[in-house]
């Protein structure tokens, strides 16, 4: 026998029998998802979900593979900023995310495995092709990605901005200019761009002929920048500038001075796979998913 249908929001059926296996597929469901819930949001393992429920762990690895990911419940088209960047769980294996801070949804994410400009775009396509209309965005600095963007207000991420001056100055600078300039730039997210760009012009105007200082390599009989680390920082800060203070210019867009928004999710992610050692690509992916569509 078979059932007639959906009548008022009901299922309607001809016999007993169908009636009980359907609502026997609707508890696998709920045990199903019930289990997966508990796997990623409560970060709990195999051994722990199998001492709770008293089923094996094989039984339980079952009912999570089982588990059917629903798609994103997207927001409807409409004007949005974006924050966008890119996570990397190994050398060859990342996610790309974008999401919309002030509403607090993630809009796209995908798979990828380097961080190319090639991928922003396709981004960028994919939410435009939902019917969204990109007022700004945030990035956290990667060459060549502003470029995808440059008909919007563009913003930098601060706190990776100050990562890039650490990098090449350390946290302890030795010389004298670098703690100067280390200085200037943890003063980044309590400036404005004037007040920014007056501290750093009067860095350089006090140490412009100390960048200049060349040292001789005997090796390869060549003249060399002697501070290049210094320079360096300096060029990134000098180069970054038109896109650190984007956030005022335009208020009224509200616009992020970071990247914090993903940075939480990314942190998330990786607590979650640690948790979980071993976790197969497919149900990493789908696990990232689970987390990324709420």
């Amino acid at each position: 026998m078979i059932k007639k249908g959906k009548r008022n929001g009901v299922w309607r059926f001809r016999c007993l029998s169908c009636k009980k296996n359907f609502q026997s597929k609707r508890r696998k469901s709920r045990l199903q998802n019930k289990l997966w819930k508990e796997y990623v949001c409560g970060k709990q393992t195999l051994k722990d979900l199998s001492a709770k429920h008293h089923r094996s762990k094989k039984w339980i690895k079952q009912q999570l593979d089982a588990v059917k990911i629903s798609p994103n419940n997207l927001l409807k088209p409409q004007p949005i900023v974006i924050v966008a960047d890119v996570t990397f769980f190994s050398r060859s294996y990342g996610v790309i995310v974008t999401r919309e801070p002030n509403l607090k949804k993630n809009i796209y994410w995908k798979e990828v495995s380097t961080e190319i400009p090639d991928i922003y775009w396709q981004a960028r396509t994919q939410i435009e092709q939902q019917g969204f209309t990109l007022k700004g965005v945030v990035i956290d600095g990667k060459r060549g990605v502003k470029e995808v963007f440059m008909d919007l207000p563009v913003q930098m991420c601060q706190f990776h901005q100050v990562a890039i001056i650490n990098r090449y100055l350390t946290r302890k600078p030795k010389l004298a200019a670098g703690k100067e300039l280390r200085s200037i730039s943890l003063f980044l997210t309590k400036a404005n761009e004037k007040e920014f760009t007056d501290l750093l012009d009067n860095w350089y105007g006090k140490w412009k002929y100390f960048l200049q200082e060349k040292s001789f390599n005997p090796e390869t009989q060549k003249l060399h920048y002697t501070h290049k680390r210094l320079r360096s920082a300096y060029r990134s800060l000098k180069t970054n500038l038109p896109y650190l203070f984007t956030y005022q210019k335009y208020p009224e867009l509200k616009i992020p001075n970071t990247t914090n928004s993903l940075d939480g999710t990314f942190s998330y992610f990786k607590t979650l796979l640690r948790i979980h050692r071993g976790m197969s690509k497919v149900k990493r992916y789908k696990a990232i998913c689970e987390i990324l569509k709420n």
